[in-house]
């Protein structure tokens, strides 16, 4: 998508009817942002995942509102055409319909476009009211990140036939309140091919197999800017903390060698 992408833009899309797939990277900052809009891409999504890779947290839960906020606005800097989506961290949309709207109002004010936030029908009272503030909304559903304590960890979901059912009856739920768009996360492929072929508005899959409207992943995971081991869901397109150690640990070696300042690097 070279023109400007907006919600509408993206609630059109579906593979199926012969629309190109939608993809959605995260971006925390002013360089990610620049270097996702430079790439194309249709969504950048300023994610509770910073709490992960750029906070250092072990989940998702200790990351707030202000935060979110904080980054928005650094990535709004970058000035980029893609959508600008924002998350909703845990319990800023669970203690009632006015706290949702203020909360999600905070992002839209540092500059998101929409946000996005967690879980199905159980929410249906915070996303009517976001809704009813005219802010878009993008549902998630599956593995859930701020639902890791109630699932016993970082599982996939959807396994069961229980489970299945109730996702299946989530998504539905969540495209008739009109949410534009729906993240799919670490569940059977089967499962999200159902659920895109059953819903008008576009799935957007991460761990959710290939026959999603399109797919996200986190920037750090994309780029291999990490050390840690990524989930099975995950593929690495670069090194990026490999090439960044080598060039600090050739910095160390010629500041420590003398070699660095040359002359060229210096004033006369």
């Amino acid at each position: 998508m070279s023109e400007r992408v907006t919600v509408p833009t993206i609630k059109s899309v579906k593979v199926k009817n012969g629309s190109k797939p939608i993809v959605m990277i995260t971006a925390y900052d002013f360089p990610t942002a620049q270097i996702a809009d430079k790439a194309g891409v249709d969504i950048i999504l300023v994610g509770d995942s910073l709490a992960n890779v750029v906070l250092g947290y072990d989940d998702t839960l200790k990351v707030k509102t202000s935060e979110i906020a904080y980054h928005v606005k650094a990535v709004k800097n970058a000035k980029p055409q893609c959508l600008l989506v924002a998350d909703m961290p845990w319990l800023s949309y669970h203690l009632g319909p006015n706290k949702s709207v203020k909360n999600a109002s905070k992002l839209i004010r540092a500059g998101a476009s929409a946000v996005k936030l967690e879980g199905g029908e159980e929410r249906t009272d915070a996303i009517a009211s976001i809704l009813g503030a005219e802010i878009p909304v993008m549902g998630h559903l599956g593995l859930t990140p701020q639902s890791v304590n109630a699932f016993g960890g970082f599982k996939v979901q959807g396994k069961s036939s229980q489970q299945r059912e109730k996702i299946l009856r989530d998504a539905h739920h969540l495209s008739d309140l009109g949410c534009f768009s729906i993240v799919l996360e670490g569940i059977p492929a089967d499962l999200a091919q159902t659920i895109t072929d059953e819903i008008p508005i576009p799935t957007i899959g991460i761990g959710a197999g290939k026959h999603c409207d399109g797919q996200v992943l986190v920037f750090h995971d994309v780029t291999g800017f990490k050390f840690s081991n990524s989930a099975k869901f995950v593929k690495t397109f670069s090194d990026l903390s490999g090439v960044a150690l080598e060039a600090v640990e050739q910095y160390k070696k010629e500041v420590v060698d003398g070699t660095f300042p040359s002359e060229s690097n210096s004033y006369h």
